[in-house]
């Protein structure tokens, strides 16, 4: 957008304006100033943490102190991007009271701009609330990650007229619940087009076509560091990983071989100092 801080006002105007929002995660310093470099709008230090940098084989797992820890390292590199933190399974489910307090905990001590949690229509509420307590929420439909073993996995959703009607519902309560962006995932194109239609907010797909409000895409996945699962909605810009495990092989050649550390990577003591040395090994 511009190298001022990006703030939930500009996301709202960047629909009205129609100017498409671009965003990815980060989970730590390093990938953070890189998005901040990038000029990324949004960040997210999404839950996937526990896929791609935790090892985890899915979101649930994830804590609250997962969560913190990963958006201070990320909020430390992004000045100008909105840096959104993602409420972990379980950290909003129990109570409206629970919530509000967690969506806090990541203002607090994440020191994030806004918070994202999953559910439309029965999490209205839970989001009104929390809007209401003064935290900025990004609502996420379609296919919510959190809650896939519920939805018979990690499938495409929306794909019959009532699905396809529930999720413009859902939209629609949590516009109403004011939330400031919606995300959208994994559904036909059309329906996101149909979504994005109804729906003042904007809507930023991961898998919901060309005509969203924007796009969002896990950063490991863009560039080909994180290759357990390639969702089909991913397109890969680059492959990192293959550089750095070459990397990692030659170093490790290269140790056993003698060949590093060479001269330009090593320190040099000066000869009167060298001498002075061995006289005092030898002497002793």
């Amino acid at each position: 957008m511009s190298d001022k801080k990006v703030t939930v006002l500009d996301v709202q105007q960047a629909k009205k304006e129609g100017r498409k929002l671009v965003m990815c995660t980060a989970y730590d310093y390093p990938f953070g100033l890189m998005a901040d470099e990038a000029g990324m709008d949004i960040v997210l230090v999404g839950d996937s943490l526990g896929m791609v940098v935790l090892g985890l084989e899915g979101t649930v797992e994830v804590t609250m102190e997962h969560m913190i820890h990963h958006i201070k390292a990320v909020v430390q590199g992004c000045k100008g991007p909105l840096v959104i933190g993602d409420l972990p399974f379980m950290s909003y489910n129990i109570s409206i009271q629970e919530a509000i307090r967690n969506a806090g905990r990541l203002m607090k001590e994440g020191v994030c701009d806004a918070v994202k949690l999953e559910g439309g229509v029965d999490f209205a509420p839970t989001v009104e609330a929390i809007v209401k307590a003064g935290i900025p929420v990004q609502g996420h439909i379609g296919l919510t990650p959190q809650t896939a073993g519920a939805l018979g996995g990690f499938k495409t959703q929306g794909r019959d007229a009532m699905a396809a009607k529930r999720i413009i519902d859902d939209a629609k309560a949590l516009e109403h619940a004011g939330v400031f962006s919606i995300i959208l995932e994994a559904v036909p194109g059309l329906l996101g087009k149909l979504v994005t239609e109804a729906a003042s907010v904007p809507i930023i797909g991961i898998g919901a076509g060309p005509h969203v409000d924007g796009q969002v895409l896990v950063t490991h996945d863009l560039v080909g560091l994180f290759d357990k699962f390639i969702p089909k909605f991913v397109k890969q810009y680059t492959q990192i990983r293959p550089i750095i495990l070459e990397a990692l092989q030659r170093y490790k050649t290269d140790v056993q071989e003698v060949t590093f550390p060479g001269p330009k990577h090593s320190f040099n003591m000066p000869k009167k100092a060298l001498t002075q040395l061995r006289k005092m090994v030898h002497d002793s």
